[in-house]
C-alpha cells in the first residue's frame, strides 16, 4: 500500500477535537476557514504521497555524502525540495509581507506532520528553515529581515540553527565559540559547532546559518551568548549569493538513522556574520526557533508514526499465515488478536499525540491572534508534552511496526526498521524528553500551577456533560483527571527540586495520557457515541489509559531512592 496522507483525520481533528474554529473566528486567521484549510491540506496530502514519499526509501539506502567539500544529497530529493519549496510549504506560516501565507500554526503544524509521515529526513531542511524565518521576523533589523527573509521563504536559501559544540550539549552556556566586532556592522565567528541538521546540501542557492557564539564582554553562562547570521555565501550588493564565506562542512555524523539528511560538523573560521538581536541576548532569540522547532519535532515523531502505521498494516493485510481464529476472517494476519492489538494501540497512539500536538498549535495561534496571556500559557504548558510524547509515541509505535512484520521487521528490504532508526533522534534532539519533563515540573509550574489547573477545569467541564452520554468512556477518563489533579497538587508542594525532577518523566507522561483520553472522549462526543473513532476511545481507554495510575504513583516518589545508590553501588554486580 502507498503512502496515503491522513488528510480526512486533521479535517475531523481540527473540526471536532480542538477548536479550530475559535482560531479561525480570530481577525488575524479569519481568512483561513476550515473550507480554505481543508483545501490546502488536500494538496498539501497530494505533494506527499506523489513527490516525497517515492524518495523515502533512497535516503536510507543512499545517504547523503560529503566529497571534496560538497554535500552530494539522495537522489531525487533536490526534485522533491523543489516541489516543496514552490509550492509554498515552507512558508505558510510566514510573513506575507516577505512572500508567506500568514497561516496558522495550526496548519502548518497538520502540513508538517504529513510531510514527516511521507519522508522524515528531507522534511527535517523545511523544518530548520521555518524556525529561522521565525527568528529572523521576531528578532532581526529591517535590513536583514528586507534581504534574507523572502529568499528564505520562497525555498531558494536555507536556514539552520547552530547550537551544540563538542563540549558544550544541553548546557548551551559551556560554548567557547567567539565573535569579533569587524568595526563595519559585521562580526567574524570561529569556532566548531556539531549536529547541525542539513548543515549543508546542494540545491538551494545559498544556506544561512544561525550561530550562537560569545562576544569578547560577554560574561560566562547564557547570559553571556550572542546569536548571529552566518551565510555560506555573503550577499552581493543585489541581494545575491556572492563570494563564499570562510566556513565550510568538516564531515557528515555517521547516524544511526536519517541517513538522508545531512547532519554536519561545521567549522567556522573568522566567518563574516551579523548579530541578530541584542549583543549578550542570543538564547531569547534562539528560544524563538526552538520552542516552535519543539513543537515541529513533535510533529516529526508523531508523523513517523503514522508512516510506520500504514506501513505494518499493508504488511499485515497482506501477510497469510496459520489458519484465521475468527469467522468470515480475512486469512491474513490481521485475524490474530496480537496483531490487531499492536495495529489498535498505533492507531490510538497517534490520535491521542496528533490531538495534543495540534491543540498546542491552536494555543498558540489563539495566543498570538488574541495577545491572551493565558493562551500562551497553555501553548508552553503543552509544548513539552508535545514533543516528548509525540517523540515518544513515534519511537514505541514504529518498534511495533517491526514487531508487526515478525521476522521480516529485522530485515533491511521491508523497510519496516527504517521508521525506528529514523526517528530515535527525535526523542534527543531540540532538548532530551528528559529535559522537557524537567522543564515541566519546574518552568511550566512557575505560575503556581495556573496554567495546568485551567487546563483541568477545561477538561473537567467537558467530561462532566459526558458522563451522563456514554458513562462507559467518560467515567474512567473523569477519574484519571481526579488523579492527575491530585498528583498536580502534590508537585507543586514540593520545594526540592529533585524531588519533582525524579518524577517528572511519569508525570508528564501521565498528563499526556489523560491529555489523550479527553481526546479520544471529545472525538467520540462529535460521533454521537457511535463510529470507528468511538471504537477507537473505547480501546484507548480501556486499555492505554489505566497506565497513568502507575505513572502518577511513580511521579510522586520523591528522589531519595534514586539517590540513596552511589555510583559505585549502581555498578555493582
Amino acid at each position: 500500500m502507498p503512502f496515503r496522507a491522513p488528510v480526512s483525520e486533521y479535517e475531523f481533528m481540527l473540526r471536532h477535537v480542538v477548536d479550530y474554529d475559535k482560531v479561525a473566528a480570530t481577525t488575524k486567521f479569519q481568512d483561513a476557514g476550515l473550507d480554505v484549510v481543508d483545501a490546502i491540506l488536500n494538496e498539501a496530502g497530494k505533494m506527499c504521497n506523489e513527490v516525497m514519499a517515492p524518495v523515502q526509501r533512497n535516503g536510507d539506502l543512499h545517504p547523503a555524502v560529503l566529497e571534496n567539500g560538497v554535500v552530494r544529497t539522495s537522489p531525487g530529493f533536490a526534485e522533491a525540495y523543489g516541489a516543496i519549496a514552490s509550492g509554498g510549504w515552507i512558508s505558510t506560516s510566514a510573513d506575507p509581507e516577505y512572500g508567506g501565507m500568514g497561516l496558522p500554526m495550526t496548519v502548518t503544524t497538520a502540513v508538517n506532520e504529513m510531510m514527516s509521515a511521507a519522508c522524515l529526513s528531507l522534511q527535517l531542511a523545511p523544518l530548520m528553515t521555518q524556525g529561522q524565518i521565525e527568528a529572523l521576523e521576531a528578532h532581526a533589523d529591517a535590513q536583514i529581515k528586507a534581504l534574507y527573509l523572502p529568499k528564505l521563504i520562497s525555498g531558494e536559501w536555507t536556514g539552520t540553527m547552530n547550537l551544540t559544540e563538542p563540549q558544550a550539549g544541553s548546557d548551551v552556556g559551556a560554548i567557547s565559540s567567539k565573535a569579533i566586532d569587524n568595526g563595519d556592522g559585521t562580526y567574524a565567528i570561529t569556532g566548531q559547532k556539531i549536529y547541525i541538521s542539513w548543515g549543508d546540501n546542494d540545491f538551494a542557492e545559498n544556506v544561512c546559518h544561525l550561530v550562537l557564539a560569545r562576544l569578547p564582554d560577554g560574561p560566562k553562562g547564557t547570559k553571556g551568548i550572542s546569536l548571529f547570521l552566518v551565510p555560506k555565501r555573503i550577499p552581493d550588493a543585489d541581494g545575491k549569493p556572492g563570494v563564499a564565506n570562510t566556513l565550510k562542512v568538516v564531515s557528515l555524523e555517521h547516524k544511526t538513522g536519517l541517513h538522508g539528511s545531512p547532519t554536519a560538523v561545521m567549522q567556522y573560521d573568522g566567518a563574516t556574520s551579523w548579530l541578530i538581536g541584542e549583543p549578550h541576548d542570543g538564547m531569547r532569540a534562539m528560544f524563538t526557533m526552538m520552542n516552535n522547532a519543539r513543537l515541529g519535532v513533535g510533529g516529526q515523531g508523531i508523523g513517523a508514526a503514522e508512516g510506520a502505521f500504514q506501513h505494518a498494516y499493508a504488511y499485515a493485510e497482506g501477510r497469510k499465515q496459520g489458519r484465521s481464529p475468527i469467522a468470515g476472517g480475512t486469512g491474513t494476519i490481521l485475524d490474530h488478536a496480537d496483531v490487531r492489538r499492536m495495529l489498535a494501540t498505533m492507531k490510538a497512539e497517534i490520535f491521542a499525540a496528533r490531538a495534543i500536538a495540534l491543540a498546542n498549535a491552536a494555543a498558540i495561534d489563539l495566543g498570538h491572534a488574541t495577545g491572551s496571556a493565558e493562551w500562551s500559557a497553555r501553548a508552553a504548558f503543552l509544548t513539552p508534552i508535545t514533543k516528548a510524547f509525540g517523540t515518544d509515541i513515534g519511537n514505541e509505535v514504529a518498534h511495533i511496526g517491526v514487531q508487526v512484520h515478525g521476522g521480516m521487521g529485522y530485515v533491511e528490504e521491508t523497510g519496516a526498521a527504517q521508521y525506528a532508526r529514523d526517528v530515535r533522534v527525535t526523542a534527543i534532539y531540540e532538548g532530551t524528553n528528559g529535559i522537557q519533563a524537567m522543564d515541566f515540573v519546574a518552568r511550566k509550574l512557575m505560575d503556581g500551577g495556573d496554567a495546568a489547573y485551567a487546563l483541568l477545569d477545561e477538561m473537567q467541564a467537558t467530561i462532566e456533560a459526558a458522563r451522563d452520554k456514554m458513562s462507559d468512556i467518560a467515567e474512567p477518563v473523569w477519574q484519571s483527571l481526579e488523579s492527575l489533579r491530585e498528583a498536580t497538587d502534590w508537585m507543586l508542594k514540593q520545594s526540592d527540586l529533585n524531588d519533582r525532577f525524579a518524577g517528572a518523566q511519569p508525570f508528564l507522561r501521565a498528563w499526556a495520557r489523560v491529555l489523550g483520553a479527553y481526546f479520544h472522549l471529545r472525538a467520540s462526543l462529535a460521533e454521537g457515541g457511535q463510529g470507528p473513532r468511538t471504537k477507537l476511545a473505547r480501546f484507548y481507554v480501556g486499555r492505554l489509559l489505566p497506565e497513568h495510575i502507575g505513572l502518577l504513583h511513580a511521579a510522586r516518589q520523591g528522589g531519595e531512592d534514586i539517590y540513596a545508590f552511589s555510583p559505585e553501588e549502581l555498578l555493582a554486580g
